[in-house]
């Protein structure tokens, strides 16, 4: 299938599983994944309706924008280092990847710098798998309320990442465990912070993502195709 049509069979499939959970499907936004991607299928997937793309590098995303302009919205959802902070916060609208106190410190003083308030959302390692990036679960309220003391950031949400897995279903109880944590972050009524968007859900689970109360899903593969391995996708 062309990558029109497997965007409009995604996008059926999200609001497929909103409606399964009762939600609104114009509450769950589609990240297009678009790691590695051609600027000729990331352009066709703009005409069919892509209105949000995600990035896993900073420099990759800035070589396409700068020859793609702002034809949509670009969210950042790969590991970023804190020297490459400047860059990210005048790429993207939405960092998905804040880990750490001194990543959150950097990125609001490169905000600072050009007058931005940068949005972000707190990633979360679920599963507490030492490979992966992301706060500890015990961590992360801690760092929520650090964040949310820097005036050029904006704490929206979190992130995380599942074990990987076949069975979409094995996913679930971490996507559930992610959104009982903003449930219990969102009680503390933290100044400035609000938990209102989840990113999960990648292209073989985005559907119990969705189920569990995902905002955001990540899907790449199902969108475009399979892509060339660089590394682990986060779509």
């Amino acid at each position: 299938m062309s990558v029109a049509q497997n965007l409009n069979a995604v996008k059926d499939r999200i609001a497929a599983a909103a409606k399964r959970a009762g939600r609104d499907p114009a509450s769950v936004v589609l990240v297009a994944v678009s790691k590695t991607v051609d600027d000729a299928r990331i352009r066709e997937a703009i005409a069919a309706g892509a209105a949000v793309l995600g990035e896993n590098r900073v420099q990759e995303a800035r070589e396409k924008i700068e020859r793609l302009d702002a034809i949509a919205s670009w969210h950042l959802i790969g590991r970023l280092q804190s020297n490459k902070a400047k860059y990210a916060v005048r790429l993207f609208d939405l960092i998905h990847s804040v880990d750490s106190v001194a990543l959150a410190q950097e990125l609001d003083r490169q905000a600072g710098k050009i007058g931005k308030r940068q949005d972000i959302l707190i990633e979360v390692s679920i599963a507490g798998e030492e490979q992966k990036a992301g706060v500890a679960t015990d961590g992360v309220p801690a760092l929520v309320r650090e964040a949310a003391k820097l005036p050029n950031l904006r704490v929206r949400g979190l992130m995380t990442m599942p074990p990987y897995s076949e069975d979409p279903e094995a996913s679930r109880p971490y996507y559930r465990r992610l959104r009982e944590l903003a449930d219990s972050i969102t009680k503390e009524a933290v100044p400035h912070v609000s938990m209102e968007m989840l990113s999960m859900g990648m292209s073989n689970d985005f559907e119990v993502a969705i189920e569990e109360g995902a905002t955001l899903v990540r899907v790449g593969t199902a969108v475009f195709g399979e892509r060339q391995a660089l590394g682990q996708s986060r779509g």
